[in-house]
C-alpha cells in the first residue's frame, strides 16, 4: 500500500486529469493500445496506489469492438451530469447521455453500447435494462460488486464485457472492518446505549477483549482482504487468509489457504473478516456448520455481500452466544426490514452498506472510468475486468 505522502502527491495531482483526456475516437485508435493521455502520471500512480490490473487480452481483439456510438451513464445527480461532458470529450462523434431512472434507461439502453453506473437497485444490471440494449457491448459498473451482472443470463451468453471499480474503496472498507471488530471487542456497542441512556455500567465491561496477539481470518485476500489484513497486523494480529486464485499473499499475511481451507482456518480464529465477492460458491457459506466451527470468543466481521451469510444460521448463533459478536455492513435481505429479528440479536453492530463512504471518495473511480474508457476507444487492455467464468 502507498504511503501517505505517496498517497497525497496522487491526491494534488489528480485533478490534472480532469480535463486531460481531449482526443478523438480517429487519433486514438491510431494511437499505441497501452498509450497513456496527457497528465498520465497522476493515472498510473493511482493505478499503481489501487493494484489495478490490465486485462491480458485487449478490446480490439473483442468480436463486438468497435469504437462507440452511444454511452448512457444512470444516474440523474449532478456529479454524473458532469461527467458526461469528460465522456463525450473522449469520443466526440458519440451520442454520451445522462437518465435519472430505470425506466428512462431501459428506452436509452436500446442502441446503446455501452452502460455506465452503479450495480445497486436500480443500476446497469438490472434484467429490463439490459435485455433491451440489443447493441450492448460493455457494462462499466462504478461498484466493486457485479454479482447482479452475473446472475443475468445475457451477459455471460452474449460475452459482454464487463468492468468494476475492485480497489477504488479498499482502503476504507479496511478501515471499516476494523473498526467494527474494534467496537466488539472493546464493548463500544454496549457503552454508546448506556451512554444514550445516561448509564454508567462498568458491569458493560464484562466479556472485553484485546485483538493484540489474536488470530484474524481474511476470507478472499484481495484488495479489500490486504487492507483488512495489513491494519489487523499493524494492530498485533496473526493474520491468515482464504483465497481463490491461490496462496500468494503480502508478507503480513502468515498463511493463505484455499477456499476449502475455510473451516480449518476460522476454527481457531478470534476474528473473521468476509472480504470475498458473492458469487455462485459463496453464496450461504456462512451457515449453522459454519458458525458451529467458530470459537465462542470468536467475532464474525461482514462487509462484502449478505448473500454469503445464511441470515438465521448467524442470528441464531448470536442468540445462543456461540460466537461473542457479529459486525455487518451488508445483510440479507437488504435493506433489512424494520422488523426482522435479526434486529434484536445480542451482541451486533449493523451499519446500513456504507463501508466506502468518506470524505475521500469518488472521483478517483471516475478518473478510472475515463480512463478505461479512453482505453476502449483505442482498442487497448482494459482495466479491473471482470472473468464472467469466475464471476469476479
Amino acid at each position: 500500500m502507498a504511503t501517505y505522502l505517496d498517497r497525497s502527491l496522487v491526491y494534488r495531482v489528480i485533478a490534472v486529469v480532469l480535463g486531460a483526456c481531449t482526443a478523438g475516437p480517429a487519433a486514438l485508435a491510431q494511437a499505441p493500445a497501452t498509450a497513456a493521455p496527457t497528465g498520465s502520471q497522476s493515472v498510473d500512480a493511482l493505478i499503481k496506489e489501487l493494484g489495478i490490473i490490465e486485462s491480458k487480452g485487449s478490446a480490439r481483439d473483442r468480436k463486438d469492438w468497435r469504437v462507440p456510438k452511444k454511452i448512457v451513464l444512470l444516474g440523474g445527480d449532478s456529479a454524473t451530469r458532469a461527467q458526461r461532458d469528460q465522456f463525450q470529450a473522449l469520443v466526440p462523434n458519440a451520442e454520451v447521455v445522462t437518465v435519472p431512472n430505470m425506466q428512462a434507461a431501459i428506452t436509452a439502453a436500446a442502441n446503446a453500447d455501452i452502460l455506465v453506473g452503479l450495480t445497486s437497485y436500480p443500476g446497469i444490471c438490472e434484467p429490463e435494462i439490459v435485455d433491451n440494449a440489443k447493441e450492448l457491448r460493455w457494462l462499466l459498473s462504478m461498484s466493486a460488486g457485479v454479482e447482479r451482472c452475473m446472475a443475468i443470463p445475457a451477459v455471460t451468453s452474449r460475452n459482454l464485457l464487463v468492468t468494476n471499480a475492485r480497489g477504488v474503496e479498499s482502503s476504507t472498507i479496511g478501515e471499516h472492518a476494523i473498526a467494527m471488530a474494534l467496537a466488539l471487542a472493546r464493548g463500544l456497542h454496549r457503552f454508546s446505549t448506556d451512554t444514550k441512556q445516561g448509564q454508567w455500567r462498568r458491569e458493560n465491561g464484562a466479556g472485553m477483549q484485546t485483538l493484540t496477539g489474536k488470530t484474524m481470518l481474511v476470507v478472499g485476500l484481495g484488495g479489500i482482504g490486504t487492507e483488512v489484513a495489513e491494519r489487523a497486523h499493524g494492530l498485533g494480529m496473526k493474520v491468515v487468509a482464504t483465497r481463490n486464485s491461490g496462496r500468494t499473499g503480502p508478507d503480513y499475511v502468515s498463511y493463505v489457504g484455499l477456499p476449502d481451507e475455510l473451516f480449518k482456518l476460522a476454527k481457531d480464529a478470534d476474528v473473521i473478516v468476509n472480504t470475498a465477492p458473492l458469487t455462485s460458491e459463496t453464496k450461504g457459506i456462512f451457515d449453522a456448520k459454519f458458525f458451529a466451527t467458530l470459537k465462542p470468543s470468536a467475532y464474525f466481521i461482514n462487509v462484502a455481500r449478505g448473500g454469503s451469510v445464511v441470515t438465521a444460521d448467524l442470528q441464531k448463533a448470536l442468540e445462543e452466544g456461540r460466537i461473542a459478536g457479529a459486525g455487518l455492513d451488508v445483510v440479507d435481505p437488504e435493506p433489512l426490514p424494520a422488523d426482522h429479528p435479526l434486529w434484536k440479536a445480542p451482541n451486533l453492530l449493523i451499519t446500513p452498506h456504507i463501508s466506502a463512504r468518506s470524505d475521500l471518495q469518488s472521483e478517483k473511480r471516475w478518473i478510472l472510468a475515463r480512463e478505461n474508457l479512453r482505453r476502449y476507444v483505442a482498442g487497448g487492455k482494459m482495466l479491473s475486468e471482470v472473468d464472467l467464468a469466475r464471476e469476479y
